[in-house]
């Protein structure tokens, strides 16, 4: 309940500080900088370098990059039938293809399965979520903002992404056991996360723009809060035989509003800005509904 109450002041406190002029319009890169370069990198080292790794978990894991490759494809296939611009596509292809597997998902995963569970998340979001995003979610973004890079400068992009360099870092000191203190330095980094985030997103959320974004909006999240779990229950449940509650929450975390922090990689790019903002600011209080839903179709898996 704190996390939801959490994303209301915050996401509400971006809004007012525009309407009132508080802060400045540059206020979202500022924070959006400081989420890249400081908050997502501790957070990675944190989680990553004390994570109990179980084969009987890869569903989890691949769950996030069977549904960010799906997405891919699919947002490219409407985006040229919907002429949608390249940029539309690319943000639609970030925020719509991965999933808030954190911040949301691990507070609704302890209310609707159990405290016992939410290891399933953190491998879905750590070994999923976050790892997309560092790889093949930068070099989307980087290809749909600067057209086709030479290969050489794309790995180069992914390399330098201070996320990806964290998670390097904390694979190779996953042996070297960290003092408390450190551990709660990276802890206290790493949970202003979503509130700046939050922030950013209600700074630069615009209702004015849903007019002309219904189209990719409407797109956007039908992928994420319905076609794309869908699609995922379909490989894992119906194709693969898979049952009991690991499928249950690995499937339901597909199912997520889509992810703030892929959201602040799209806008950092300048895809489609106005866009982002509206899938991630109505995606996530529209997902309370479609979860719900999902929870209750999850029973009989």
């Amino acid at each position: 309940m704190s996390n939801l109450l959490l994303l209301i002041i915050c996401f509400s406190a971006g809004i007012i500080l525009r309407k009132t002029g508080r802060f400045p319009e540059s206020t979202p890169a500022a924070l959006n900088g400081f989420i890249i370069h400081v908050s997502l990198p501790a957070l990675a080292i944190l989680h990553v370098h004390r994570l109990t790794l179980d084969l009987s978990l890869g569903y989890a894991a691949g769950m996030a990059w069977l549904l960010f490759g799906s997405g891919v494809l699919f947002f490219r296939t409407v985006g040229r039938l919907a002429r949608l611009s390249r940029e539309t596509v690319g943000a639609l292809m970030l925020v719509g293809g991965l999933g808030n597997t954190s911040f949301v998902g691990l507070p609704l995963i302890e209310a609707y399965y159990g405290r016992e569970f939410l290891g399933v998340g953190i491998v879905a979001d750590m070994c999923g979520s976050f790892l997309v995003l560092s790889t093949l979610g930068v070099m989307t973004a980087v290809s749909f903002s600067s057209g086709d890079l030479p290969f050489r400068l794309m790995v180069r992009k992914i390399l330098f992404f201070p996320p990806f360099q964290a998670l390097l870092l904390a694979l190779l000191l996953r042996a070297v056991p960290f003092p408390a203190e450190l551990n709660m330095v990276l802890q206290r980094l790493g949970d202003t996360l979503t509130p700046l985030a939050l922030v950013s997103v209600g700074f630069q959320l615009r209702l004015g723009a849903l007019r002309g974004e219904l189209t990719p909006l409407a797109i956007g999240l039908l992928y994420k809060l319905l076609i794309g779990p869908a699609f995922i229950y379909l490989l894992y449940v119906v194709i693969s035989g898979g049952s009991g509650p690991v499928m249950r929450v690995t499937i339901f975390e597909a199912a997520m509003a889509p992810m703030i922090s892929a959201g602040i990689v799209a806008v950092d790019h300048r895809l489609n800005p106005p866009l982002v903002t509206l899938m991630i600011g109505l995606g996530i209080p529209l997902s309370f509904l479609t979860l719900s839903a999902w929870w209750w179709l999850l029973k009989w898996v």
